[in-house]
Parts: C-alpha cells; structure tokens; sequence
C-alpha cells in the first residue's frame, strides 16, 4: 500500500526547490489517507446541479458549456440558473434550517467528517477535476483536496467546541449567560482559483455552526463544487443543507442580487475582487445581514540583507508561482535590499529556469498551467508592456508561450519603479516584479502604500526588524521567512479593501454564528 504522498513526491520529482516546498506544506501523511484510485474525474461531471437533496435543471432549461483551459476542450454542461431557481434554493435552504439548527453539535460533526473521508478517499480524482476545470497542475490539484478536506475535518472538531460563556453578574439575585446560535441561512460565492478549497472553507464552518447553505461556484469551475454535493450525499448530509446554483456570466448579477436581497438569507460570503466586494456589501446592506469578504491582494515579499538567500529564493517561488500566480496570497511586488539585490535576482533566475515547466497541468512535470482566460494573459502581458515602456528590464520570460494564447512564460523583471502598473495592480499572473529599496523605512512605506492589506511576506534575520516589520505591515496575514502561509488552524483574512472577517481556524465559525445573552432574573 502506498500513500497519495508519496505518489505526489514522485510526481513532483522533477519540480525540485519549487515543488519540494509545496508538496512539504500541503501534503502532511498524517492528513491524507491511502489512495483509493475508485474512479476517474470524469466520473464527477454532471448536467444538473444540487437543490434541496435532487439533481435538477434550470427553470428555464438553460444550460451554458465548461471548457478546459489548457486545450479549450468542452468539458460538458451545467444548468444556467437565474434569480428565480436562486430564490427557491434559498428557500429550500431555510426550510431545512428549522431542523437542521436543532441537530447536535455532535451529529453535526459526525457528518463533516464522513465527508472529509469521502474527499480523501477520491483525492485524485478530485485534483484532476480541478486540473480539467482550471489548469493547475495535478500535484497542486491534490494538494487542494488534502487542503480543502482539511477544513471540514477541522470543523468537525470545532463544531463540538462552540462555546458560549456564563458571564459573572453584578446583581446576586441574577445569573448571565452568551450563547452562540447559528444565524440562518449562508449564501456563498466562490472564485475558480480555488474551486474546492473556497467552498470547504466557508461551507464547513457554516454547517458546524448549524447553518444551511446556498453556493453559487465560479461559472469557469462548477464541477468541483457538484462533486461536493455528491460527497455531501453519500455523507449523509440532509437535504436542503447544502446546495448548489450554478450560472454563466450573463446571470451572475442577478443570482448574486438575490443573494445579497433575500430576507431569508442571514449570511454572506464572498472570495473575489474588491470591486465585486463592495457591490455585494452594498446590495446587503438592505436587509443588514452579515458579510463576510476575502477580497484582492497586493503583496509585498521583502527580502532583507539580513535573510537567507536562499531560502527566500525558496519563499519567493513557492509564493509567487502557486497556480501560475493566480492566487490572492501571491507575492505581487517583491521589494530586494540592495545589498542583496543582485545575488537574489541572479539566484531566483536560475531557480526559474531549471524548475518551472509550462504546459497541460495533466502532464507529468508541469509545473505553470494555462492562465484561466485570455483576459487573464491580456492583463499580464499588459504590465509587462507598461513596465518595459517605463524602463524595467525583462530577465526572463515576458511573454505568450508557444502553447497557446492563455499560457504565458514565467517572467521575471528588474528595475521595477512606482509609477509602473505592476507595483498597484493585482497581476495574477506568473511575472516577478524585482524592487531595489535601501532601508527598513523606505520599504515599509512603499508596501503600505495600497489600498489592500491581505498577505505580506518578508525575510530577515535580525530580530529586531522581525518584530518592526510584522508589527507594521499593514495586512492581516504575514509569513516571515515563510512563502506558504495558509492551514487550517490560522485565521484567514485581510484589512482595508481586502476584506471582513476571518475564515478558516476557530474564528472561522464567528462569521456564522450570532451571540445571544440570556439573563435569568429572581434566582
């Protein structure tokens, strides 16, 4: 018998540093269960979605296609939802909260469980469908499901450790209790980039907190989110708990009004750009429910003279390079002392070349699959444009790659300045900007000088300037001398544009649970 990890650890052979440090952070075999290999991905794919314990269409009959991006390749179907097949899911969604809510935390926990178990045991499976979806490589496809899974198996155990407080009172003949209660119903709205993880991450503190759910999954990556309901099911998950609308771009406002409308729902979570953000918040604000954002990124990822070459070198690929760069936690600017600068840029450059691989994520090897759409390539070539204009240097890459129009080189460049797009522009993309700073102040200026706070990253061996620089950069989450920052057990979340509320850790079941205070007079 073999574990997935070892399985992935072959897979990754030829990834070297980039993957190596991945594969350390996201595959951990005391998580992931022996390979149960039962099925293929396409086993997964469906024509309807999930409404209330049935497969069902659309009202209207409307379907939309979901295409690979690697190869443009239709996958199949799905149902085109609109704002009427959202409100009778939503209420669905609240008919099975009046017993749902009534369940123990116990049984709730149970069931999370068994779902955890059931995703492991499909993990390949799974990563290949977000393969086929979105593009990312296999390896970080199953390191998705061991990561997504992982939420609700802790959520499980949260689940139990809810806790309210008895309060001490100031009057004896009075006793003061705060409970927690679920709120209602939790509509969710999921990005692509991660189309299992997004999902599992809000939906399991939903339904540990004792909440129903309503997801509506990107348009590019339904069937993650439908292989999701099938687990569900077979959990044992009941009906009306957990559903799924599913809709192309031409619905998305009216669903995600409807969401953001309904008086019946009590919640709701987001993942996507702050533009969208503020839309939905306002939207909400009607019927005053909770909102829980996890909004775009710009990171900083600053390297001292003081650090470890090195391993920032490590740091800078693994943060920089995850799903392309498609994620909201990547390294955006990359600040180098100048003390350093020259080795770091001459030692990231070869690290580049010898182990990023581009090409179809189903591929052994693979390491940077296609960009999502060609906006997505647009928007990257776009800055690498604007920055040579300006006067960067390009040291690698730079440009389409020969695959096809949606895959760009991994690209590297020097000389980067404040004026350029890439320094206030979210890129998404695998370029690494490189800029040269002189001191500690300078640069702590420079990466808080954006409207969003949600990842920052830096490497430093002097204590002292460990302390400053965590203290004051303005972002909720900081990796110092650490380029993956994301589990579990840690608050997920940012400040300023990038968002409200945390998700993930024992925070993550504030966002759906409300506090009652209970006073019992004449004891």
């Amino acid at each position: 018998m073999f574990y997935v990890y070892v399985n992935i650890c072959i897979v990754c052979s030829s990834m070297r540093l980039f993957h190596t440090n991945f594969a350390r952070h996201l595959f951990s075999p005391l998580r992931i269960m022996k390979a149960a290999q039962k099925r293929t991905y396409t086993s997964f794919i469906k024509d309807k979605t999930f409404v209330n314990g049935k497969w069902v269409s659309a009202f209207s009959g409307k379907t939309f296609q979901v295409t690979n991006p690697a190869t443009d390749a239709v996958l199949g179907t799905v149902p085109d939802m609109d704002a009427s097949d959202t409100k009778q899911a939503i209420q669905d969604a609240h008919t099975a909260f009046q017993s749902w809510k009534k369940t123990t935390a116990k049984e709730r926990s149970i069931l999370l469980k068994k779902w955890y178990n059931l995703m492991m045991e499909e993990q390949e499976a799974l990563g290949k469908l977000i393969t086929a979806e979105m593009g990312k490589p296999v390896a970080e496809g199953m390191g998705e499901i061991g990561y997504g899974a992982g939420f609700c198996e802790w959520f499980a155990e949260e689940a139990r450790r809810n806790y309210g407080d008895y309060i001490p009172t100031p009057v004896a003949s009075r006793r003061l209790i705060a409970i927690r209660q679920p709120v209602g119903v939790a509509a969710m709205i999921t990005p692509w980039n991660f189309p299992n993880a997004m999902i599992t991450r809000k939906a399991a503190a939903a339904l540990a907190a004792g909440c129903t759910v309503v997801i509506k999954p990107a348009e590019e990556t339904p069937y993650s989110a439908l292989a999701l309901c099938e687990l569900a099911e077979k959990a044992g998950i009941p009906p009306g708990v957990f559903n799924v609308v599913t809709c192309s771009r031409a619905n998305v406002d009216a669903v995600g009004r409807e969401m953001c409308k309904s008086p019946l729902v009590a919640a709701l979570s987001f993942t996507g750009s702050s533009a969208v953000g503020k839309m939905l918040l306002e939207q909400s604000a009607s019927t005053v429910k909770k909102v829980g954002l996890e909004l775009g990124g710009n990171a900083p990822f600053i390297v001292f003279d003081s650090a470890n070459v090195d391993q920032a070198v490590i740091g800078a690929m693994t943060s920089k390079f995850r799903a392309s760069g498609q994620t909201c936690v990547c390294a955006n600017r990359i600040f180098v002392q100048e003390g350093i600068h020259d080795v770091f840029v001459s030692k990231l450059a070869e690290v580049m070349r010898k182990d990023l691989k581009v090409g179809n994520g189903m591929e052994a090897g693979v390491t940077q699959g296609p960009l999502i759409n060609l906006s997505a390539a647009d928007k990257v070539e776009n800055q690498v444009n604007d920055a040579t204009k300006k006067g960067a240097t390009v040291v690698l890459g730079g440009k389409r790659h020969p695959m096809g129009p949606q895959f760009f080189e991994p690209t590297l460049i020097t000389g980067v300045t404040d004026d350029m797009l890439c320094m206030h522009q979210e890129t998404f993309g695998p370029m690494a900007p490189i800029i040269k700073f002189k001191s500690e102040e300078e640069v702590l200026s420079l990466a808080n000088d954006c409207e969003h706070g949600l990842a920052g990253y830096f490497y430093s061996n002097d204590i002292g300037q460990i302390w400053r620089v965590a203290e004051g950069l303005e972002v909720g989450m900081v990796g110092i001398n650490e380029g993956l920052i994301s589990t579990v057990e840690a608050p997920f979340g940012g400040v300023k544009e990038s968002g409200l509320g945390r998700e993930g850790s024992k925070y993550g079941l504030d966002e759906y649970s409300e506090i009652k205070y209970m006073c019992f007079g004449s004891v």
